[in-house]
């Protein structure tokens, strides 16, 4: 064990119990910064693929030119 972690063990030793629970509330937020699963990154943006509108559009005048005629009767 390094001398930092046995400097933070003997601290945590002096902290009245009530206050352990916030340290390691800390402390898991902090692993949680650094232990972020790329799993869940990568199914997220599978999830957003799939919910993105693809198109294949081969004129893109064509194209505005039917989005205006839908909107604006021309």
């Amino acid at each position: 064990m390094t001398a930092l972690r046995q400097t933070a063990i003997k601290e945590m030793e002096k902290l009245p119990e009530d206050k352990v629970g916030f340290i390691l509330q800390i402390i898991q937020g902090v692993n949680g910064l650094y232990n972020d699963n790329r799993s869940e990154r990568k199914e997220a943006f599978a999830r957003l693929e799939q919910l993105r509108k693809k198109g294949t559009v081969a004129d893109y005048d064509e194209e505005l030119a039917s989005y205006r005629e839908e909107k604006y009767g021309k």
